[in-house]
């Protein structure tokens, strides 16, 4: 966390390396398999998520109001994105609580990912 702060102030004359370097001075402190949660154990990644997802859209509808959150997700340039959003949330919910398929939770994570973006 102060490695954060003094990258942030700019306090970092010491290192010599950029925050995509070997040393990144703690900045980047996952291991590979920390980092590789989503193929090391993708029902419990999928699960949290979604979940994380489905509560980000709750809070923007909490703070826009429900009616213009809804509003603005059938805008018809936004209405095939949160089709395929929403579809894949509960697909990805299917396969990894209900099924447990890890390949088929993997690739509903990856089009809910694009449905996002």
């Amino acid at each position: 966390m102060w490695n954060i702060a003094r990258t942030l102030t700019g306090d970092n004359e010491d290192q010599e390396e950029g925050l995509l370097g070997e040393d990144s001075g703690g900045l980047c402190s996952l291991s590979t398999t920390q980092s590789m949660i989503v193929f090391a154990k993708p029902i419990k990644f999928a699960a949290l998520f979604t979940f994380g997802n489905l509560l980000a859209v709750g809070s923007t509808a909490f703070l826009l109001g429900p009616a213009q959150q809804l509003g603005m997700m059938v805008d018809p340039v936004r209405v095939f994105a949160t089709a395929i959003y929403l579809g894949c949330v509960v697909i990805a919910l299917i396969c990894a609580l209900w099924i447990h398929s890890k390949v088929l939770t993997i690739i509903a994570i990856i089009i809910e990912i694009g449905a996002l973006i």
